[in-house]
């Protein structure tokens, strides 16, 4: 194939793989209600669904080294494809409590894989131009968490919630098409994986918990925004579309960063940005959620849609070459999902215990000025040492 026809593809498949990386998580919150009362999952337990696959997301991201090793890029990718394509058949199969864990751990380890080895095929391919290309990956998982958020509810009101959680087998289907015809067409761009004491160092672990902090807050909203609403007395495909305006406005400032960052060196200005946006729309669901919720929800989601590409452009700004690059994101987004895992079960056991969630807005809005603080020591001039 051409060099300019592959320069399109593997663009369009990365986009396409992408879209697939929420929607096993997204399509869960808007019906968490009915799923609730179908099979008796308590508050905790409902937590769950969105706490496995994340921390499963992180301990499978902490062994990227030897699932590179072991797969590679290209096959890698397919099989965590494969596991979220089997993931969403079984939901749609056989609805239930215990199948749905199952299947939420199995999604989990499905994303896990993908997004172990995605910025490595990315940094490989892209060069200099990594950032923007990381900019339209993050927009890719924004855009497939606001389409299932927005469509499940509606999906459900016609076919059942395992109808509105299965369906997203289908765009599976699409993205490992495109993967592996954008893989053949670029070739082999794997690269051999390098070992570095990556946890020796203390700017590593600063990265790791300024992901997992940012990541958090997604996790969070994503888990529990729409049963705050419904709890309030919204209907489901309110909420539904309240959290459909969360990852329209995330899909929004992932495209902005893909279109700006590559002019700035120093993403500090950017950072705290995001910060400040996610701090006002928390600060919005403590203080005014009913007046404030469409203000909340767009301003909370620029900050999360912008900080997901940018704590992943720091990161792989610390290192100098690509196998350095898919050692320090490895390390970064496995310890920071395991980190992120935690806030939806600690909202999901507040609101057991307490029957309201404005805690857990509370809780993270704190959290942002953590962010905050974090965020000021990232210069541009900062790097990682790696050994082999």
């Amino acid at each position: 194939m051409s060099r300019p026809s592959c320069r399109l593809l593997v663009p369009a498949a990365i986009l396409l793989v992408a879209i697939n990386l929420r929607p096993a998580l997204a399509s869960i919150g808007p019906l968490l209600d009915a799923i609730q009362r179908d099979t008796g999952l308590t508050d905790a337990g409902a937590g769950l669904l969105t706490t496995l696959p994340v921390a499963l997301m992180g301990v499978s991201l902490l062994g990227t080294s030897q699932l590179k090793t072991l797969l590679g890029e290209r096959v890698g990718v397919a099989a965590g494809l494969a596991l979220i394509l089997l993931a969403c058949l079984c939901r749609w199969a056989r609805p239930g409590a215990s199948p749905l864990i199952v299947t939420a751990m199995l999604g989990g380890v499905g994303i896990a894989m993908v997004q172990a080895l995605i910025p490595v095929m990315i940094r490989n391919w892209a060069g200099a131009g990594t950032a923007s290309v990381m900019g339209l990956y993050s927009t890719g998982i924004m855009g497939g968490a606001l389409v299932s958020s927005a469509a499940s509810p509606w999906i459900a009101q016609g076919w059942g919630w395992h109808a509105a959680l299965g369906v997203w087998a289908l765009p599976a289907v699409l993205g490992i098409a495109a993967w592996s015809a954008a893989t053949s067409a670029a070739g082999s761009l794997e690269r051999t994986a390098r070992h570095g004491a990556v946890y020796q160092q203390s700017r590593a672990w600063l990265l790791l918990a300024f992901f997992g902090l940012g990541t958090g807050a997604y996790t969070l909203v994503l888990a529990w925004l729409p049963p705050f609403y419904t709890q309030l007395g919204w209907s489901a495909q309110e909420a539904g579309a309240l959290l459909g305006a969360v990852t329209l406005a995330e899909v929004i400032a992932g495209i902005a960063v893909s279109l700006w960052i590559d002019r700035s060196p120093d993403r500090r200005p950017a950072l705290s940005t995001a910060i400040g946006a996610l701090l006002m729309g928390l600060l919005c669901l403590c203080l005014a959620p009913l007046p404030l919720a469409w203000p909340a929800a767009l301003l909370a989601g620029l900050g999360i849609g912008a900080l997901f590409p940018l704590s992943l452009i720091v990161a792989m700004d610390h290192c100098e070459n690509a196998v350095d690059a898919g050692t320090i994101v490895g390390f970064v987004q496995g310890g920071g999902y395991l980190l992120a895992a935690l806030l939806p079960l600690v909202a999901g056991v507040l609101r057991e215990n307490l029957s309201n969630l404005t805690p857990a807005w509370q809780l993270m809005a704190a959290l942002c000025l953590v962010l905050f603080f974090i965020a000021v020591r990232f210069r541009p001039s900062d790097r990682l040492s790696f050994h082999s």
